[in-house]
């Protein structure tokens, strides 16, 4: 995940730095840079996002490690894979603590795919959430 995040942030640095690319009706490629976490919450703060960021990948790769469910390692594996690919945008590229955001869809912010692995893979711990609620109340 994170190669395949950072090919794609080095593609579009180079591809779109003399403007935006229409792809199909109104979405579009066009690169940004973003401080702050999703919806440039925080923006602004890149130290502070970096250890957050941090934390939180550690938290949810123990979670991974230690759940049995094979749909939540997944999902935590995605969340983990899509912050080191964020987190190696703030480390490692020369762009002041900020990530590369290329993917835009209108009414929505700009995206990468490292943002996407970790909105898939909320959502997957969400409905696995959901799905071992239920089977706990079929058992009772």
């Amino acid at each position: 995940m994170v190669l395949l995040d950072q090919a794609t942030k080095t593609w579009a640095e180079n591809a779109l730095r003399n403007g935006p690319i229409d792809l199909v009706g109104p979405v579009k490629l066009e690169l940004t840079y973003n401080s702050g976490f999703s919806f440039s919450i925080g923006q602004g703060h890149p130290l502070i996002i970096t250890i957050a960021a941090i934390v939180i990948a550690v938290g949810v790769g123990a979670y991974a490690v230690m759940t049995p469910s094979l749909l939540k390692r997944v999902a935590a594996s995605l969340v983990v894979g899509g912050a080191l690919g964020n987190l190696a945008d703030r480390v490692f590229r020369h762009n002041h603590g900020a990530v590369i955001d290329f993917i835009h869809f209108p009414h929505w912010p700009i995206f990468n795919l490292a943002d996407s692995a970790i909105t898939v893979g909320v959502v997957l711990l969400l409905i696995a959430g959901v799905l071992d609620g239920r089977h706990e109340r079929s058992q009772h």
